[in-house]
C-alpha cells in the first residue's frame, strides 16, 4: 500500500505514514512557471481526484495525529563546556585555526548525533568568549592568558557555523563564578572583580561574585544585556551554579551584605533566596527587552525540596538545591521567569535516593498550565561509571520515559566530550532508537512570535544521485531560520497535510537566501514522492501553509 492512500477500505498502517487527506484539505494549487519539471512519462493520467506530477500546491489542512517515535518538535541539545577546557577548547592557547576546527567538529558532531541545539559555555568564570567593552576580560581558556585577545571573535563564530547546520546556540553563562581560585591578584587589573573587591567573597577555594548586592546583579544584567544585543544568539542559559554549593565547616561570608541589604528579611536563607529570585526575575525581563525571541532557559540541580522537607517535594532523600543553593526553581516555573527549565536529572531509573522516573513525573506536574517548556538534563559522561550507568540502554530507556510524559518537551546531553566518546555505544544506541528522523526546534508563540511566510517550492528535478528541490522563501514579515522538508512514497492520489510529525521529516534546512536547493539522495529511481516544505522561525512557529509537489525520482 502506499502511503497516502487514506480513503481505501483496506487495513490502514499507522497515521503517519499517511500524510495524504481527501480534496476538501486544501486551499490553493498554483503551477509554478507554466511547465512540468519532471516528464510525465510512464505515469498514466491523474483521475478527477488525483495530483498532478511536477505541479506545486499550496496546503493548509494540518493532520493532527501525533507519534510519540517521530516527534515534530523537540529539544535536542548538548552542552559544551569551556571552563578548565572541559570540552572547548580542549586546551587554551591553541592556533585560531585549531580552536574553529575543534569547534567545527563538534558541531558536527551535534549534526551527526540528530541534535538541534547548542549550548556554548561563554562565560565561564566572570570572563568571556565575545567582544565586548564592558570590562570584562578575554577568557583565560581561549589563549592560557586572561584579557589577550584571541584574534578572533569566539561567539560570533560559533553562532555562524551553528545556523549554517541549522542548529541552535544559546550562550551558556555562568553569573557569579569569579574565579576557580580564591586570589584577587591572578584576576588582570582592568577585572570589574578587582576593581571592586567588595562585590565578591572567597569560598570552598574559589571566588563569586555576592549575589545579595544589587550592584552585582544589575552589572551582570548589563553583560547580558549587551551580549543579546550585539549577537544572534538564539537563548541565554544558566546551569546549576547560583550561591556556591556548600563547602565542609565554612559558611558563606556574606553577613555583613546581609546586615546592609536584608531589609525586611528575618531569615538569610530566605533573603539569599530572594536575592536569586529577583536575579532570575530581572534577567528574564532584560533579555526580552533587549530582543523578546531570545529564549531564557535554566538547568538546576534536579532536586527542588524532598517530599520530608516539604509536601510540595518528590518523593526523594537527596541533596536540595532549594535549601542548600538557595534556588527556589519551583518558583521561577510559576511565576513564569524562565522560558524553559532543564533539570539535570543525573540518576538512573530506580535509583532509590533520587530516582529518575519519579523526577521526570515530578518536574512534569510543576510546569502544567504554565508556558515553561520542560525538557531533561542527561547525564551522558555517567555511562560506563558502574551500576546502572554499565548498561548501554540506561540512556535510551530514560529517552523512552520521558516520551511517554507530555509536557517533557525534550533533553540536553552533558557533556560534548562524552557525546563523542560514544561510551558502550551507549549515544549511538539512543540515536537508533528516538532520533532516527531530525526533529524542529520547539515553538514559543508567548515570545511575540508570528509566523513566517510560506515558502514556494519552484522546481523538483531529477538528477544522477536524486531528487533536486529547489524554492523559494520571504526576506521581510518574521524572519525564517530554518526549512523543514518532508518527503514519503505516494501515489499522488489526494493531497498532503502539513504534517504533525517528524516520522517523514527528512531534512532541515538553514535559510540564508530568497532562493535555495537540496538534492535527496535517499529515493528509489522509479519511485513517485511526495514533498512537502515549510518555514520555520527563530522561535519555532511555522508558516500557516506549506508548499508540495509530487515527483518521480
Amino acid at each position: 500500500m502506499y502511503l497516502d492512500e487514506l480513503d481505501t477500505p483496506q487495513v490502514r498502517p499507522e497515521p503517519e505514514l499517511q500524510p495524504g487527506c481527501n480534496r476538501r484539505g486544501f486551499l490553493t494549487a498554483a503551477l509554478v512557471g507554466g511547465a512540468l519539471s519532471l516528464p510525465l512519462t510512464g505515469i498514466a493520467a491523474p483521475a478527477s481526484a488525483a495530483v498532478v506530477q511536477g505541479r506545486m500546491y499550496t496546503v493548509d489542512k494540518r493532520s493532527t495525529k501525533l507519534d510519540t517515535k517521530y516527534p515534530r518538535a523537540e529539544f535536542r541539545g548538548m552542552w559544551v563546556a569551556s571552563v578548565l577546557n572541559v570540552d572547548w577548547p580542549s586546551k587554551s592557547g591553541l592556533p585560531v585555526a585549531t580552536q574553529k576546527a575543534e569547534l567545527r567538529a563538534l558541531l558536527d558532531l551535534a549534526v551527526k548525533r540528530r541534535l538541534n541545539t547548542v549550548l556554548l559555555q561563554v562565560r565561564p568564570t566572570a570572563d568571556r568568549m565575545w567582544a565586548s567593552t564592558l570590562g570584562e576580560p578575554w577568557s583565560k581558556y581561549l589563549t592560557g592568558t586572561q584579557g589577550k585577545d584571541p584574534g578572533y571573535d569566539p561567539l560570533a563564530y560559533a553562532v555562524a557555523e551553528a545556523h549554517k547546520r541549522a542548529l541552535s546556540l544559546h550562550a551558556w553563562i555562568n553569573p557569579y563564578r569569579v574565579s576557580m581560585g580564591t586570589s584577587l591578584n591572578s584576576l588582570v587589573a582592568t577585572h570589574p572583580a578587582r576593581k571592586n573587591p567588595s562585590w565578591t567573597f572567597a569560598y570552598g577555594g574559589k571566588r563569586y561574585y555576592n549575589p545579595g548586592i544589587p550592584a552585582v546583579r544589575n552589572y551582570i544584567i548589563s553583560v547580558i544585556k549587551d551580549l543579546v544585543k550585539r549577537y544572534d544568539v538564539d537563548g541565554i542559559h544558566f546551569d546549576d551554579y547560583f550561591y556556591p554549593y556548600p563547602a565542609s565547616g565554612t559558611s558563606i561570608p556574606d553577613a555583613a551584605t546581609y546586615k546592609t541589604y536584608k531589609g525586611s528579611f528575618t531569615s538569610v536563607a530566605a533573603w539569599r533566596r530572594n536575592n536569586v529570585n529577583v536575579f532570575v526575575r530581572d534577567v528574564h525581563k532584560a533579555i526580552h527587552a533587549t530582543k523578546p525571541r531570545v529564549v531564557f532557559g535554566i538547568s538546576p540541580f534536579g532536586i527542588w525540596r524532598n517530599k520530608s522537607s516539604s509536601s510540595l517535594g518528590s518523593a526523594t532523600s537527596g541533596f536540595e538545591a532549594y535549601t542548600s543553593l538557595y534556588a527556589d526553581s519551583r518558583a521561577w516555573v510559576k511565576n513564569n521567569w524562565v522560558d524553559y527549565m532543564l533539570p539535570q536529572l543525573y540518576w538512573n531509573q530506580g535509583f532509590a535516593i533520587a530516582d529518575y522516573n519519579v523526577l521526570v513525573d515530578w518536574w512534569a506536574k510543576q510546569v502544567a498550565g504554565t508556558p515553561v517548556k520542560l525538557m531533561i538534563g542527561e547525564a551522558s559522561y555517567r555511562v560506563g561509571a558502574g551500576g546502572a550507568w554499565n548498561d548501554k540502554n540506561e540512556l535510551s530507556d530514560h529517552l523512552t520515559k520521558t516520551r511517554s510524559v507530555p509536557a517533557v518537551r525534550g533533553q540536553a546531553f552533558y557533556n560534548a566530550t562524552s557525546v563523542r566518546a560514544n561510551s558502550l555505544n551507549a549515544m549511538g544506541t539512543l540515536a537508533a532508537a528516538h532520533y532516527a528522523r531530525p526533529a524542529l526546534p520547539l515553538a514559543l508563540p508567548n515570545l511575540q512570535a508570528t509566523r513566517p511566510k510560506t515558502p514556494t517550492i519552484t522546481t523538483a528535478v531529477r538528477t544522477a544521485s536524486g531528487v533536486k528541490l529547489s524554492w523559494k522563501s520571504s526576506g521581510s514579515g518574521e524572519r525564517i531560520r530554518y526549512i523543514a522538508i518532508w518527503r514519503w512514497e505516494s501515489t499522488a492520489s489526494t493531497l498532503p497535510n502539513i504534517q504533525a510529525t517528524g516520522r517523514n521529516l527528512r531534512k532541515v534546512v538553514a535559510r540564508t537566501a530568497t532562493a535555495q536547493s537540496w538534492t535527496d539522495t535517499g529515493v528509489v529511481r522509479g519511485k513517485l514522492y511526495c514533498y512537502v516544505i515549510q518555514a520555520i522561525s527563530q522561535t519555532g512557529m511555522d508558516s500557516a501553509k506549506a508548499s508540495a509537489i509530487f515527483v518521480k525520482a
